[in-house]
């Protein structure tokens, strides 16, 4: 018998956020926010300033984290946020800092 969270639809998508969001608490408050949605992932900050993220979940559940992470933890600025669906088999077990 299959597991049924296999048996859901379940999209990845590679998050690129800008702006004001490193040294005010963006990636632990999006870890929070992604353990609450229970969405499954990674984000880290890149040397260019960006926060970069892979939110992996049902429809809903992505569109939800995409949601907050356009406003982000109060502090944060975002100016922009770039999305790009990812194709993969990989199945991540939980959602956390990299």
């Amino acid at each position: 018998m299959q597991d049924p969270k296999t048996d859901l639809h379940i999209e990845t998508v590679l998050v690129s956020v800008s702006g004001t969001v490193q040294g005010v608490g963006y990636r632990h408050a999006t870890v929070r926010r992604a353990h609450m949605l229970g969405v499954t992932g990674w984000v880290q900050n890149l040397l260019d300033g960006t926060v970069e993220a892979l939110v992996q979940g049902t429809p809903d559940q992505v569109d939800h984290m995409l949601e907050w992470l356009r406003r982000g933890p109060p502090g944060a600025s975002v100016q922009e946020i770039t999305t790009r669906r990812e194709y993969t088999d990989k199945r991540y077990i939980r959602f956390e800092q990299v």
